[in-house]
């Protein structure tokens, strides 16, 4: 940069002073001209005659002025010509010199700084893609591992031979638009070879290196991708990869280098936990010609792998909830609707210390189907309703009425109040109209339970008893006809108390938040029809049973329940620990407490004393962990059943064990399954046996998932009724 200053301020000095030379030259001769005539006016005054005839005098004196032809005779030719060649002279020699300076600078005095920019330019930077690192279960069983793939590359020049981008497409079944523009990618180095198509299959590439005439610039390589040795086993949980879209491209994460060749997470764990599953590239320096050839290789660095990422998930378990799901609601070759519901979810957790143990969703998908290029049919029964949406994931992402799940939370809210006690009763006739209003209100069992105390209402799951819990919150607020002792929100500010209304803070993409519904929210949801915006007794009556307008997670619930079990709120979540490429532990996952209820101890431990009672005096729930082993006094539990508009009902089983040292919470939820009891139970049941049995080392069975097939008829529906 000096040396071009240096250079420049010579230039314009020569420059300044050439034409500065010039302008006084032609100054000089300006005033010689004037001199001159100022001479020849002086001769005309002393009265000089002339001899001349009177006709060449009239034709002389033709101009203005009797001096004008002796003024025509002053200048001289000859100097003024002369004069102006070196004025011109001066000028070019000034030009001339300011090139001669700058060539000068070039050649000597800036010849190292092009020297280097010249080298540079025949050097290119060539990336290749790091194999990503394992993901594995909490005992080390690779979940997802990397396997070699037929990886499709072209030339970059190859963009502009429109006859070879057609025969790639018709060859790889890849859009020729999409063909091109992969090509036309240069993030991973202008003379890098551009990904086509990965995973390719043999027959495809067989063909192209048997004609590679007609396929110049192509070649194929073998490169790492995604292997999933057990399918669709925790695919909502591992996630999948796929190309980097071209905001992964201009918009990288903090610390991560994505280049057009690479695969990058785009769900689960591989995308939150994708920077330290990404290595670092292996960079080769080449030497490239005029053409971009290469033409020699400077030096080379290999890629390095990704660090292994352990989850808290544990593989055996895990399998149990992904086949029980599958053989629960679509037992005929993957046909939903040929069991019982038409899609379901569950989670077991550590009450610990907030680890999942698994984390289901069903229907499911092959994360591997994303390795390469996955086509449009396959993509659209993914996305389809038809098909029950299986990328979505319901364990986080699909939100329901929470059911009778919802009337431990709010027993905790009525004893608190005073709404209820040890010692207070109820009479259930199968139907309620506290309000006298004609708008009966139905419980489950419409024959009715008689007459029972909160106890009992919470193990036989009595609505009648928890209507009039909310009739007393509502009437004893401003929002009734009675003095306000309690605030219009008591019983869902103490609801919330259990994080419900809010987002876990699990470490996965797309958690929804649920919904403890208020008079605010529903004054604002309800904005543009006024008459539906107030706050009706029927919404309190609803909401405490845990319907109307109540929306909640199977992790919620598994979060709420681990609360009430241990009471404190664990923050839940996948990642165990993460490895270098050494195996050493760069990272440990910490437990962490989010929330201690301050709910009064006796209240709690009533209301765990009702949910083993449903565990043990519940005919038809105790004989399903005694058949798995478990004995039904070490177990709370509670079942829900969830109304649906136009649907058959949601089944909802929620349970921790063991009673008095709690390790695992279960929540479970399959839709349009039917009575949370005839079906919820049994499904928690079988997972709660398989996370106590793997822990006591006598059950370790492990085998593959298979993903949504898309097939689904018509469903009937549950013939159980609702048996909450």
């Amino acid at each position: 940069m000096l040396v071009a200053i240096i250079a420049a301020v010579v230039a314009a000095i020569v420059a300044i002073a050439a034409i500065a030379i010039t302008f006084s030259i032609m100054k000089g001769r300006s005033s010689s001209n004037v001199s001159v005539k100022k001479d020849v006016r002086s001769i005309s005054s002393v009265g000089v005659s002339s001899t001349l005839p009177d006709s060449a005098k009239r034709v002389a004196g033709s101009g203005s002025g009797h001096a004008t032809g002796v003024q025509q005779a002053a200048p001289n030719p000859s100097g003024n010509l002369k004069s102006r060649f070196v004025a011109m002279g001066v000028l070019a020699a000034g030009v001339f010199g300011s090139l001669t300076a700058k060539i000068w600078s070039m050649q000597v005095l800036e010849q190292s700084e092009f020297r280097s920019a010249s080298d540079e330019n025949q050097y290119s930077i060539v990336y290749k893609p790091a194999p990503r690192g394992r993901i594995l279960d909490a005992d080390g069983l690779p979940l997802v591992k990397n396997r070699s793939s037929l990886t499709v590359l072209a030339d970059p020049d190859v963009a502009d031979d429109r006859d070879v981008v057609q025969r790639l497409s018709a060859t790889l079944g890849v859009p020729y638009n999409v063909v091109r523009k992969r090509i036309l990618d240069a993030s991973s180095g202008a003379q890098s070879q551009r990904v086509v198509a990965s995973d390719v299959r043999m027959r495809d590439v067989a063909f192209i290196m048997e004609h590679s005439d007609a396929f110049p610039g192509i070649t194929v390589d073998e490169r790492a991708v995604r292997d999933y040795p057990y399918g669709a086993l925790a695919a909502h949980a591992v996630g999948y990869t796929g190309f980097p879209s071209e905001d992964d491209l201009k918009n990288p994460p903090e610390g991560r280098v994505v280049k057009s060749g690479d695969s990058v997470g785009k769900a689960g764990v591989e995308l939150m936990y994708d920077n330290m599953l990404a290595g670092d590239h292996g960079e080769k320096k080449v030497v490239a010609d005029t053409h971009g050839n290469v033409v020699d290789v400077v030096s080379e660095t290999q890629p390095v792998s990704g660090s292994d990422v352990y989850l808290t998930i544990k593989g055996p378990v895990q399998y149990a909830c992904d086949r029980a799901l599958a053989e629960l609601i679509a037992p005929k070759d993957g046909t939903i609707g040929t069991g019982k519901g038409t899609a379901g979810a569950a989670v077991v957790m550590d009450v610990r210390d907030g680890g999942i143990v698994a984390l289901a969703s069903y229907p499911t998908f092959e994360p591997e189907v994303f390795s390469g290029s996955i086509s449009q049919d396959v993509w659209d029964v993914y996305q389809s309703d038809d098909a029950h949406r299986p990328m979505l994931n319901r364990a986080i992402g699909g939100t329901y009425p929470a059911a009778s799940t919802y009337k431990a939370f709010t027993s905790l809210a009525a004893l608190a109040n005073g709404f209820a006690d040890t010692s207070r009763t109820w009479t259930c006739t199968g139907s309620w109209d506290g309000w006298g209003s004609g708008d009966v209100q139905k419980c489950w069992k419409r024959s009715g339970h008689g007459t029972l105390d909160l106890r009992g209402g919470i193990v036989n799951s009595c609505d009648v008893v928890f209507y009039d819990i909310a009739y007393n919150f509502f009437e004893h607020s401003s929002l009734g006809r009675g003095p306000a002792t309690v605030s219009d929100t008591a019983m869902q500010d103490y609801i919330k108390k259990y994080r419900f209304g809010e987002r876990t803070g699990i470490d996965l993409p797309a958690e929804e938040a649920g919904r403890v519904p208020t008079p605010e929210w529903k004054a604002e949801y309800f904005k543009d029809t006024p008459e539906e915006a107030a706050w009706k007794g029927g919404d309190s009556t609803n909401m405490v049973i845990g319907q109307g307008y109540v929306l909640a997670t199977p992790l919620q619930i598994a979060v709420a329940y681990g609360g009430l079990a241990t009471g404190k709120i664990m923050k839940p979540h996948l990642l165990k620990e993460v490895r270098n490429a050494g195996g050493d532990v760069a990272l440990s996952a910490k437990a962490e407490v989010v929330a201690e209820p301050d709910v009064p101890m006796k209240d709690l431990a009533f209301v765990r004393d009702a949910l083993k009672g449903v565990t043990v005096e519940n005919a038809d729930i105790a004989p399903l962990f005694q058949d798995r082993g478990i004995d039904p006094a070490t177990v709370a539990c509670k079942t829900g059943t969830a109304e649906m508009a136009g649907k058959d009902d949601y089944a909802w089983f929620a349970c921790y064990a063991p009673y008095d040292d709690p390790k695992y919470v279960v929540a479970c939820v399959v839709e349009e399954g039917g009575g949370g009891s005839a079906v919820g139970a049994p499904l928690g049941a079988e997972l709660l046996a398989a996370v106590l049995d793997y822990d006591a080392g006598t059950y370790a069975d492990m085998g593959k998932i298979a993903g949504s097939t898309g097939k689904a008829v018509e469903y009937k529906g549950s013939s159980s009724g609702r048996t909450d």
